[in-house]
């Protein structure tokens, strides 16, 4: 059955979505509408994917069933202040705007008018993101349905309470700046050590990227792979003793705490 989706927004996530959504057939380039600021991204979007795009966000989400709000957080309330009178029950806003809660769209939006959070990470980008989703007032479970299978076409979902978004902000959405400081620091070691930076940079990236997979694919817990990586007296434990004593781990946890806090900062700011 064809879907009709409206993407406010043609962005980085926006388009990632947009594309996504095409590659799967889970959208017709005729059912997919995209907007944007500027004329030029409009039809830099319309040449690249053949789907209607332009800079009427009133006219991309007439008769929309899906209306994803990929906008970044300080232009939200201009366009819910375009599109809020517009929006009826029957269709589903979906906003992926980072630290926006549900009740700040809610009170944008004239009628009941079902409306879902997401938190999605930059590696939807590249279609192996993830996401956290929530439920507004007036989003029961086929709202959810709807926003988690758009979703899954950038990567993985998962739903939970609204309260729950800050954590998962605090560690998969800002999650890809960790693994990148932690994957920075093995290139400049393995430099320290004498390797090329190309070649320093190739074994680091494939061996996270291969250690993900793992992880995920065969589900594996990651205290099993670092013990069966981990030989007695060897090069593992010596570097593991090294990161326990600088308090490595602790750190990650007082980091990521301090994420949460900051997103629960910025979402009580809204007003």
């Amino acid at each position: 059955m064809a879907r009709t989706v409206a993407i406010l927004g043609g962005g980085r996530i926006g388009e990632a979505l947009l594309s996504g959504l095409l590659s799967s057939g889970w959208s017709s380039p005729g059912d997919v509408r995209v907007t944007s600021r500027r004329a030029e991204r409009a039809e830099e979007l319309r040449a690249k994917h053949g789907v209607p795009a332009g800079t009427s966000n009133t006219e991309a989400i007439a008769g929309a069933e899906l209306v994803v709000v990929a906008v970044k957080p300080q232009d939200i309330d201009a366009l819910l202040g375009e599109i809020g009178g517009l929006l009826d029950p029957s269709q589903t806003v979906l906003s992926v705007a980072a630290a926006i809660p549900t009740r700040h769209v809610e009170e944008r939006i004239a009628g009941p008018v079902p409306v879902v959070r997401a938190m999605p990470n930059s590696p939807s980008i590249v279609h192996e993101g993830m996401a956290g989703i929530a439920a507004g007032t007036h989003a029961g479970d086929e709202h959810l349905a709807l926003a988690e299978e758009a979703l899954s076409h950038l990567g993985r979902v998962v739903r939970v309470p609204e309260a729950w978004l800050d954590a998962v902000t605090a560690v998969s959405g800002s999650g890809p700046a960790y693994f990148a400081l932690l994957a920075e620091a093995m290139i400049e070691a393995g430099i320290l050590l004498g390797l090329s930076r190309e070649i320093s940079t190739t074994l680091v990236v494939q061996t996270m990227f291969g250690t993900a997979k793992q992880l995920r694919d065969e589900g594996m817990h990651p205290v099993e792979l670092r013990e069966a990586v981990t030989s007695p007296g060897g090069t593992t434990i010596a570097a593991i003793r090294e990161l326990e004593q600088a308090g490595v781990r602790a750190a990650f946890l007082n980091a990521i705490q301090a994420a949460m806090d900051r997103a629960r900062e910025l979402a009580g700011g809204d007003g």
